[in-house]
């Protein structure tokens, strides 16, 4: 059959706008193609499963708006079908008195962006949320909180499938080219490697993330930009050190850099996350400290963009690969916020790649990034938080189909 739209990529933000679409229109064919054969099995999957307020991001941006708007809708999904989460507040915590200015500046942003509740604390407030976390003073976000995002996605694409039985999701299935044809396009992929098989649609709409870029060259968008991937590890409290962790426990970030600091984060099954750093990865889906990819490798140190990004943060580079492979250091940077963390209190954990299209100049700070090309949508840039925003995103994307596409 032709399907009336097809959807590119199995992440959180591909599901919420296969449910948001359904929803508002159940009588569209969709198809949902994921190369991976499990939903959610890359930045979803691999995130810190936090529920973010929307503190840090411009007023009035999309990472903003989508943020403040798809976290109440995220948490009323999780309620209605029965997610794990926990809205359990966070603390944003300064350590060094040449950070207070920043963290005023970041509570004037969350009152700016109406998060609620939050206020400005003193270090013993501080205690009485995180007992074992030492600090000057902090910020209290009550709306933060901890989701499953694996499940959430899950979710979302079964009930959109349960409104259209003709909607189908594709599980292992890789795009390996796009061929234009007057009035839809056919999306060719390969199953396990083995023979091509062609799936028709009328519309198209990519959310594929870490391949952003390359579907949309393949698609034919003359993107100037590349996805760079930067990756993050984790390390996880061991038994004896959980007790020293309640919720979550958040640095002041620096502006300068896209990423919030190590972070302490208690997840939906009970284990606590310390991390994570970040560090350019040589291989966009690679979650081991020396996976490697010649073409992610290449694609990435033939950018100019690239080595804008590395002149400007060399210094912060260096630290972070340094941190990435001694836990000396990485206990280091948690012990600023919990200092009484030991070596015993961390056993290694996993890592998660991270994808930010990367301008031409080397920032890395952009809004999220949405384009309609004819009879496409791309999503080209979707970091954090956009699991948080999924729902959000999905409804924005649903709005620009409805424009784009006629749809009635």
């Amino acid at each position: 059959m032709t399907y009336d739209i097809a959807i590119i990529g199995g992440g959180i933000v591909g599901a919420a706008t296969l449910y948001k679409l359904q929803t508002r229109y159940p009588d569209l064919k969709i198809a949902l193609i994921e190369k991976e054969e499990l939903l959610a099995d890359h930045q979803t999957g691999h995130n810190s499963g936090v529920i973010h307020s929307g503190l840090y991001y411009t007023p009035g941006s999309l990472k903003a708006k989508n943020c403040i708007e798809g976290r109440h809708e995220l948490v009323a999904f999780a309620k209605k079908y029965g997610i794990d989460h926990d809205v359990c507040g966070k603390v944003v915590v300064a350590t060094d008195p040449s950070e207070l200015p920043r963290m005023e500046k970041i509570f004037q942003t969350g009152l700016e962006n109406k998060i609620e509740g939050i206020k400005m604390i003193t270090a013993e407030e501080v205690k009485e949320h995180e007992p074992f976390c030492e600090s000057i003073g902090g910020i209290w976000v009550p709306c933060t909180g901890i989701i499953d995002f694996r499940g959430a996605t899950k979710k979302m694409v079964e009930l959109a499938l349960e409104t259209q039985k003709e909607s189908k999701l594709f599980l292992g299935y890789e795009v390996i080219e796009i061929e234009k044809k007057t009035g839809s396009s056919v999306v060719v992929t390969q199953k396990n490697g083995s023979d091509t098989y062609p799936i028709e649609a009328k519309n198209l709409i990519f959310c594929a993330g870490l391949q952003a870029d390359r579907l949309a060259k393949k698609d034919g968008v003359a993107l100037k930009e590349k996805v760079v991937g930067f990756r993050g590890d984790y390390y996880e409290l061991t038994e004896q050190g959980k007790h020293k962790i309640k919720n979550l426990i958040y640095p002041v970030p620096d502006p300068a850099f896209p990423f919030l600091g190590v972070h302490f984060t208690r997840m939906t099954d009970g284990e606590i996350e310390c991390g994570p750093n970040a560090v350019f990865t040589f291989k966009r889906e690679g979650y081991g400290k020396t996976d490697f990819s010649w073409k992610d490798t290449w694609d990435a140190l033939t950018y100019g963009g690239t080595w804008k990004l590395f002149f400007k943060n060399w210094r912060f580079g260096i630290n972070e690969y340094r941190r990435a492979f001694s836990k000396k250091l990485f206990l280091k940077s948690l012990q600023r916020m919990v200092p009484s963390l030991t070596m015993d209190d961390l056993k290694p954990g996993r890592s998660g790649v991270r994808a930010l299209l990367l301008r031409q100049d080397g920032d890395t700070r952009d809004d999220f990034r949405i384009e309609n090309f004819g009879n496409s949508i791309h999503v080209l840039n979707a970091p954090s938080p956009a699991a948080t925003a999924s729902l959000a995103i999905g409804g924005y994307v649903t709005d620009i189909a409805e424009k784009q596409f006629g749809l009635k």
